[in-house]
């Protein structure tokens, strides 16, 4: 076996790094990119279920449980977009909130795992937290496929919601299209700016 002259082996060692990190640098992007078409086309065929409007509170099972398949708020959609490719926010989001509960609005002294991930707050502190808030803009490029938006529906009080930007532009606006659940079930539709816009966030996940 060749033996390396010690004398080298400190440029060895550099070269060897940079190329693990030359190797890093050029996968993560491409991973992103895959894991961002995965979620957005997961968003679009959300599109094709049909969905009656209900945000009641119903007991589901921990982990991987959902409210009935027919049903379901805006939260639900963002859930189960999630989770076609993977990630269970119920689980994501009941974890984090047991370990850091001061950091999350007070429903309660304890957590609950049947609702907690259902409501748009507690979202909009998860993704800060795990994910990244970015800039909330008049811009409309600045929301690209793959951002979560949250707004807020009322201008005289407190009614949030939460939609996906996906890949799909509208024709006159040139805007993205959001795939969001307002009341008539998951819908692909230019309403970026439609509301007052409250949160801007990305999330690609655990240790994304």
């Amino acid at each position: 076996m060749q033996r390396i002259c010690p004398a080298f082996l400190p440029a060895v060692l550099t070269a060897i790094c940079a190329c693990c990190l030359g190797q890093t640098a050029a996968s993560t992007p491409d991973s992103h990119a895959d894991f961002t078409r995965r979620l957005v086309a997961a968003a679009i065929e959300r599109t094709h279920h049909t969905v009656r409007y209900d945000s009641a509170y119903v007991r589901i099972p921990y982990p991987g449980g959902d409210v009935p398949a027919d049903t379901g708020a805006c939260t639900d959609e963002i859930i189960r977009v999630y989770r076609a490719v993977g990630i269970d926010l119920q689980k994501e989001v009941h974890e984090d909130m047991a370990g850091n509960l001061a950091a999350y609005p007070r429903h309660g002294r304890r957590t609950d795992t049947n609702v907690d991930h259902r409501r748009v707050p507690n979202l909009m502190v998860f993704f800060e937290r795990n994910g990244a808030a970015l800039p909330v803009t008049k811009r409309a490029e600045d929301y690209l496929p793959g951002d979560l938006v949250t707004w807020n529906l009322s201008g005289n009080g407190d009614v949030p919601h939460i939609g996906i930007v996906v890949d799909q532009k509208d024709a006159r606006s040139g805007r993205y299209l959001v795939v969001h659940n307002v009341g008539e079930g998951p819908k692909l539709e230019d309403v970026l700016f439609a509301w007052k816009i409250i949160g801007h966030y990305r999330y690609l996940g655990p240790g994304g």
